[in-house]
């Protein structure tokens, strides 16, 4: 499962979450979107370098991005 999941269809390509990421693995671009954006996406390719520290989610206005992190083993 990926690490980051943005609503791309609802996303207004305002870039908060793009700024924020340390790592650089969200972009703006791809297909546009029903509101006439090209949206937020996260780079799945990349997935391994994502520390889930989920500044994106929170930077995020409209709330559509959700962060999962791994559970741990006891």
């Amino acid at each position: 499962m990926p690490k980051v999941v943005i609503d791309e269809a609802r996303c207004k390509a305002c870039a908060f979450c793009a700024s924020v990421c340390p790592k650089k693995l969200i972009e703006l671009g791809g297909p546009i979107n029903q509101l006439g954006y090209q949206p937020a996406f996260f780079s799945p390719d990349r997935e391994g370098e994502c520390t889930s520290c989920a500044l994106c989610a929170e930077m995020c206005p409209d709330v559509l991005i959700e962060v999962f992190r791994e559970e741990k083993a006891s």
